[in-house]
């Protein structure tokens, strides 16, 4: 922006205290306290202020520390009783997910019932029309997932030159889902003079040059959570062969769990899991990229209030999702990225409470076992037998010397598994050649996929 700025921002001193000392409007002071709550959370109390102010900010929190809100209060507050312009919006809020999405949409109409802003939620996977017309009356707060906000930029549906406010919540994980072309893009619609709030559960180089890059004078809100979720989780390991698995899970799922998150690969993976742990009597659903909005709405909700007991999903799927009292996440598959599996057991342990996460590994997810024991800095605790590891077979030599001596994988136990995953190209992108170093990186399988359908 052309801006000079300092080497890094400026931190502002916790300051915990009221929401009435913060100085928020008195609708918002009603809002909260109708939902209970009378005390900002570490990261509320130290963006509340700034931001009320109109300085940009960096927040570094992790899910379940209450930056929704330590965002949506002062874009709220700031709210004037002008409508929008037509195809417009007044503050723009972008997340990677749907599902993220969707909850940053109703945490603005919880918090502003007694202001009444016009709310438009614009993702993929749901129909365009209600969009288009919500979008051409123009709204106060518009919340959208990078990809699908493109669609409608580019077919004139909406006009960013007059937001003044830009809120990228999770940017790490936008990034890791090759969306910062499509950041730049919506960036390069908005004007120069605009506050920014840029949120990351982590700050690598890659997010803190893209803020140096779009903020001015950035103050910085830094928490670390309570206490790791890892430190309150029960991590064990099964081995098992693959074949077994489905038995395996069964019989983890009947032995007194509450609320479990299962977690596979692939969307189709998902969807077997889910049918097959239905066939043997437990209510399951499935969520992942290839649902409808209305399909991941009504399992959410039916998982939320207990109507359904498990619920199957993948890595992209699952972000977003924010669901107290999972007692379990069962690893059905051991994710390709080992830093995946911390985000997936993170499902659990919410609130303070203890949670038990549970994997199955067959023969060969072994090295990725050892990718996230490494990552994590200890083994995790195996129940039962564990059986040696398989002999890898010895190289054979150049193409046309010998007769070719069979899968070196060999046939995949069941009909669960359907293609080996990791073996097949995976082709460019469909955003686009991913921002920083980005594409070096190793990725889940049902990565690419589910990225298109979230936008």
């Amino acid at each position: 922006m052309g801006v000079p700025r300092p080497p890094s921002p400026r931190k502002t001193p916790p300051n915990l205290t009221s929401f009435e000392s913060l100085g928020l409007a008195e609708p918002l002071l009603r809002a909260l306290a109708a939902e209970g709550f009378s005390t900002p959370t570490p990261i509320q109390a130290q963006a509340i202020g700034p931001l009320l102010e109109g300085r940009d900010l960096v927040g570094i929190a992790q899910t379940g520390t209450g930056k929704t809100a330590a965002f949506a209060l002062p874009l709220l507050h700031h709210l004037d009783s002008r409508p929008a312009n037509p195809k417009s919006a007044k503050a723009l809020i972008l997340a990677p997910t749907r599902e993220l999405a969707a909850q940053i949409a109703d945490t603005f109409r919880t918090l502003g019932r007694h202001k009444r802003p016009s709310i438009a939620l614009v993702v993929g996977g749901a129909r365009p029309g209600p969009q288009v017309r919500a979008l051409a009356r123009g709204v106060d707060i518009l919340v959208a997932t990078p990809g699908r906000l493109i669609d409608h930029m580019n077919s004139g549906v909406v006009n960013l030159s007059g937001t003044g406010r830009l809120v990228l919540d999770e940017a790490d994980q936008m990034f890791d889902l090759g969306f910062l072309p499509a950041i730049r893009k919506i960036i390069g619609r908005l004007p120069t003079q605009r506050q920014t709030i840029l949120l990351s559960a982590t700050m690598p180089g890659q997010i803190r040059a893209l803020a140096d890059e779009v903020l001015s004078d950035p103050v910085e809100a830094s928490v670390a959570p309570a206490a790791r979720p890892v430190e309150r989780i029960a991590q064990s390991v099964i081995h098992v062969e693959r074949a077994a698995k489905r038995a395996a899970l069964v019989d983890l799922l009947r032995d007194g769990v509450e609320r479990a998150i299962v977690f596979t690969r692939t969307k189709r993976g998902a969807d077997r899991v889910s049918e097959h742990l239905e066939r043997a009597g437990l209510n399951a659903a499935a969520i992942h990229g290839d649902k409808s909005q209305g399909q991941r709405e009504r399992a959410l909700g039916a998982f939320r209030n207990g109507r359904v007991g498990i619920l199957v999903a993948t890595d992209i799927a699952a972000r977003g999702i924010d669901v107290d009292g999972v007692s379990h996440v069962i690893n059905f598959e051991l994710p390709n990225v080992p830093e995946a599996y911390v985000h997936r057991i993170g499902r659990t342990a919410r609130a303070g409470r203890d949670g038990i996460a549970v994997s199955l590994c067959d023969a060969e997810e072994r090295g990725l076992l050892r990718d996230i024991e490494r990552l994590i800095g200890k083994p995790i605790e195996a129940t039962g037998d564990v059986p040696p590891e398989p002999a890898r077979a010895p190289r054979k030599g150049p193409r046309g010397n010998g007769k070719f001596q069979g899968k070196p994988q060999g046939k995949p136990g069941g009909k669960f598994q359907g293609k080996p995953q990791g073996n097949k190209p995976q082709g460019k992108n469909p955003q686009g050649k991913p921002g920083g170093a980005q594409g070096s990186r190793r990725r889940p399988a049902n990565t690419t996929n589910d990225q298109a359908r979230a936008a």
